[in-house]
């Protein structure tokens, strides 16, 4: 969601508070806004809906060394000057993500309306602060507030009494603090600061944050003092930029194979799948009735094909949810149920919260997460890492992948454990896992002809995806990517369903995304293809056939290089990630800033 930046130093403030921002627009925004102390120690603010580049066009030159800084995708209240943060009521100017559930009831109680000008809660809060602030001691007037709120939050707060001193606070809403030689920062991100530091802590629930130029202190509600638990970053910095690409999206999805081999190979012993550096024992996997995946969007997906490859090896129950539903449901899950959740940032409130239920039930929770040290990783029982690196596009491709990779290791190991599958067998498929990275290079070199294959459809409203088993969880993905980046309306079907009402919606020249991977039903979605042919849609069809020319079947075939089938998720879903990027920007869009979608979602 909203990005947010804070830094007190030795050097100018601006610049690294607007930079921060750049670095942060991927999360998605609609307002940018930047708060400082003058000379005189009042805070100055200037912040306007539109971009940062925007904010950067009303930004005089100051000498200012503390400010803070606020990108923020609109919840309460529409994109406007007046809703943009930062927001300044008497003494304090703060900047907030996450949501203010009761902002209406707190603003009627400590008769704030009066003093209020924009729509949003957040105003009601740094209203509230400064009700409560004595001018005296700011982190008494935290205390006081903090209990009185519902929902989550991060905040950074200034007091214009306590100039050169930035304190936050957060619920939920993850933020992250360093020092360096330039000064203390805070972030929603580290990739707003990676270039000042790459040791950095993840800022703990509850905890009052005090950062001065030299020092950050940490302490609990009841003012104990907390010491910080420091992170390495284990990427380069050039690895949240773009190194030549015109995109960030197009460099993340040409990373995958390099990202699937950071993933797997460290967990690839002997031939065999070990977790044993992850610190999750053979006992987890070994006593398991069940398996629930719970997951959002695209993490989903990955979890959909996880599914369905557990069920087919191991021969037992498995579901996916949605995070968003399972918390409000009646899951059925017991103490012999694994529930593994998936999130790229680890900090994916639905999927956080669900987590939180499912542990009410099971011990055994795993979380397949790309963020070390993220909320969901800390409280899962156990953790996979990713090693994706930072995915800066809105929309996910790397992550995905690693994902998926992620679930055909623990598939594996849960059958070796299970005596569903042979050591002889579980060798071999970890060998064709393995090639996995070399098969997606070989489809990334179809990238021209992908290119080309969508220009038929940028004049598209409507494309359908279709499949069967495993390429029914693709189109799934392939449908969401394609409607993320490039605004058609796009929806999958299993190729079994479109007799049954759906093949209304085919018309003359409608895309179709086919694919035909799997050879126990291949005749039969051949069959599906050729009814939609029939009725004048514009088919693209993906298998692993060498050529295909009959055009009943198809109009363009894009053939896959021949591998296991089980495997040919890799491969399809490159193919189209590659569609919906080259449809995006053959529209002349922002493949990485898709409009109103933001990168993290932190608030339900």
């Amino acid at each position: 969601m909203c990005g947010i930046i804070g830094f007190t130093g030795n050097i100018k403030a601006q610049d690294i508070l607007l930079t921060g921002l750049e670095k942060l627009e991927y999360r998605g925004y609609d307002s940018a806004g930047i708060a400082y102390f003058k000379e005189n120690g009042k805070i100055s603010i200037r912040k306007t809906a539109g971009k940062v580049k925007d904010l950067r066009a009303i930004c005089d030159d100051n000498d200012a060394t503390c400010g803070i800084g606020h990108t923020r995708w609109a919840t309460h209240g529409g994109v406007t000057n007046a809703n943009a943060h930062p927001h300044k009521s008497g003494n304090v100017a703060l900047i907030h993500n996450g949501i203010i559930e009761n902002y209406h009831e707190l603003a009627t109680t400590y008769d704030l309306e009066d003093r209020l000008i924009s729509e949003t809660d957040t105003e009601v809060a740094a209203a509230l602060f400064d009700k409560f602030y004595d001018g005296e001691n700011p982190i008494e007037a935290i205390k006081e507030v903090i209990p009185l709120l519902k929902g989550s939050f991060a905040f950074c707060i200034m007091f214009e009494n306590r100039p050169g001193v930035i304190y936050a606070v957060r619920n939920v809403s993850p933020m992250v603090a360093a020092t360096s030689k330039e000064g203390s920062f805070i972030a929603s991100d580290l990739t707003a600061f990676i270039e000042y530091s790459k040791r950095y802590f993840i800022v703990p629930e509850y905890a009052i944050l005090t950062l001065e130029a030299n020092k950050i202190d940490l302490q609990d509600l009841n003012g104990n003092t907390i010491e910080p638990e420091f992170l390495e970053v284990d990427w380069d910095m050039t690895a949240a930029q773009k190194e030549g690409y015109p995109t960030f999206m197009l460099k993340e999805i040409n990373e995958q194979p390099a990202a699937i081999n950071r993933t797997i190979m460290p967990r690839i012993k002997d031939g065999l799948p070990s977790f044993e550096e992850d610190g999750i024992p053979d006992s987890f996997f070994a006593d398991c009735n069940d398996i629930t995946i719970v997951a959002c969007g695209t993490a989903m997906y990955a979890g959909m094909v996880g599914k369905t490859l557990m069920q087919d090896i191991l021969g037992i129950p498995v579901t996916v949810a949605i995070a968003s539903e399972f918390r409000y449901e009646r899951p059925v899950i017991t103490d012999k149920s694994v529930v593994i959740v998936v999130s790229q940032s680890g900090e994916t409130i639905d999927t956080l919260e669900a987590l939180r239920l499912a542990k009410t039930k099971t011990n055994k929770t795993l979380s397949i997460v790309n963020v070390k040290g993220s909320s969901i990783a800390r409280e899962s029982n156990y953790v996979l890492y990713t090693h994706a690196g930072p995915e800066i596009a809105v929309a996910s491709t790397k992550a995905y992948t690693v994902q998926a990779a992620a679930f055909y290791l623990l598939t594996c190991k849960l059958a070796l454990v299970q005596n569903a599958m042979s050591e002889a067998d579980a060798r071999t498929f970890i060998r064709n896992l393995e090639n996995v990275s070399d098969n997606i290079a070989e489809v990334l070199k179809l990238s021209d002809k992908v290119e080309q294959l969508t220009k038929r459809m940028l004049n598209a409203s409507h494309t359908f995806f279709i499949g069967r088993g495993s390429d029914y969880t693709l189109s799934m993905e392939g449908a969401l990517k394609l409607k993320e980046i490039s605004y058609i309306h796009a929806e999958a079907y299993a190729a079994g369903e479109l007799k049954h009402g759906t093949i209304a919606l085919i018309s003359e020249g409608v895309p179709v995304i086919a694919l035909a991977t799997q050879s126990h039903v291949y005749n039969k979605v051949i069959s599906n293809i050729r009814e939609v042919k029939a009725r004048g849609a514009y088919v693209i069809l993906l298998s692993m056939d060498e050529k295909i020319t009959d055009a009943t079947i198809c109009d363009t075939h894009i053939s896959l290089p021949k591998v296991p089938e089980q495997f040919a998720v890799f491969e399809a879903v490159v193919i189209l990630q590659m569609i919906a990027y080259f449809t995006s920007t053959g529209k002349g869009l922002n493949a990485d800033q898709p409009r109103n979608l933001a990168k993290s979602v932190t608030v339900e």
